[in-house]
């Protein structure tokens, strides 16, 4: 199955877009193939980074991958820009930097040569006070489908078990709701790291390990969850599923994943499309197929017959003459189209019947039936044995 888009960044799907940029820019650099010269697996994870960034920084496109999942964006979403999508911009940047920073020259805002983040988009200064609590986990459940449901879409009443906040502290971790200010990292809920290499200055950047990264320790601890604000849960949540989705597809519920803890955001509930194999239709596309057995008398002479579709039996006309392996189209009877109005179409596979056990009588009349003049392939084929020179002097004469 094809790597979703955020995994591929390595962000969470609550990610900014100057965090996408910035993931962006330092996978960009690393599988570069200028860095990475006959590097075929480089290769496809650059063009995978590039075909994920191409998505996650269109508003459009992100929105319409975030509800359908890869089928919202189509096969090659990173078409355009250039040999290797659409970063071109971003690379010439990365490189820029990049350059600048080895090559002993020129250096930012005339002081030393730039530190490590710096070059990869991290930028200078501190991030700020950190935010309210961890942010909660996604949550992956798999939805079965029948083909029917497929066909015009359905709406589904899921039960799931997930993390939820806890009703007695509402999710602070604190009976009180009291906290204080890490004295580790002053309430930023990170700490770092400088040293000092013949490149320049690099600065590693953690989460406090005191606080975890949330700025703030509790105090008061509540004995329910104890401290963490979520607690193991049941809810009820709907998911409309809209016609013509596919096996793997998936729609995202922002928000409805398991909750954070101590007042964190909850992460989203991914629903996984799993599609029921029918009994007696085939799917290709939003096309369905089944398969009809006629009789020898039935496909000579023509017939009318009673055919089960996604909406019910419907009548089906046979033509006379009817050939083995024919498709009869029965229009509008197919699957809904994931994004449009319309709907595909059903075909009705004919095939000819042979019965295994038949009476005396019944052979009897089949044997007086292959006597009949024209109904072997021998007598028709020669009926129509004429030769070229034949048949030409018969349309000129």
């Amino acid at each position: 199955m094809k790597k979703e888009y955020y995994e591929v960044l390595g962000v969470s799907r609550t990610a900014t877009k100057d965090e996408i940029k910035k993931a962006y820019r330092k996978l960009a650099l690393q599988f570069h193939p200028d860095k990475n010269p006959d590097n075929k697996d480089a290769e496809d994870h650059f063009k995978e980074v590039n075909e994920a960034y191409e998505v996650l920084s269109n508003d459009d496109k992100r929105r319409r991958y975030d509800q359908f999942g890869h089928a919202g964006v189509g096969s090659s979403a990173a078409s355009g820009g250039g040999q290797y999508g659409g970063g071109a911009s971003d690379l010439n940047d990365i490189f820029s930097a990049f350059n600048d920073m080895f090559s002993g020259g020129k250096t930012r805002g005339g002081g030393s040569p730039f530190g490590f983040e710096e070059a990869f988009g991290g930028g200078g200064g501190r991030r700020g006070r950190a935010s309210t609590g961890i942010p909660g986990t996604d949550l992956k459940i798999r939805l079965k489908l029948t083909l029917e449901e497929i066909a015009k879409g359905v709406e589904k009443t899921l039960k799931i078990k997930k993390q939820v906040t806890c009703p007695e502290c509402n999710g602070s971790g604190s009976k009180s709701g009291a906290t204080e200010t890490c004295q580790t990292c002053q309430g930023t809920g990170e700490v770092r790291q400088a040293s000092k290499t013949m490149f320049g200055q690099f600065v590693n950047i953690a989460a406090c390990p005191t606080c975890g990264g949330e700025g703030r320790i509790i105090k008061d601890r509540c004995t329910s969850c104890y401290g963490e604000g979520i607690k193991l849960g049941e809810v009820t949540v709907k998911v409309t599923v809209p016609s013509g989705v596919e096996d793997g597809n998936y729609l995202t519920l922002r928000g409805q994943g398991n909750a954070g803890p101590r007042g964190g955001t909850a992460g989203d509930l991914l629903v996984v499309i799993e599609e029921i194999p029918h009994e007696l239709f085939s799917r290709h596309g939003d096309d369905v197929v089944y398969s009809l057995a006629v009789s020898f008398p039935d496909l000579v002479l023509g017939t009318k017959v009673e055919v089960p579709t996604l909406d019910g039996a419907v009548k089906l006309t046979i033509p006379p003459s009817t050939q083995p392996e024919t498709m009869l189209r029965i229009a509008g009877h197919g699957i809904g189209h994931l994004r449009g109005s319309s709907r595909g179409d059903q075909y009705v596979k004919v095939n000819v019947y042979v019965p295994k056990d038949l009476s005396h009588q019944d052979k009897e009349l089949l044997k007086d039936l292959k006597k009949s003049s024209g109904i072997s392939p021998t007598a028709h084929n020669d009926k129509d044995s004429k030769g070229f020179f034949e048949k030409a002097r018969d349309i000129f004469s």
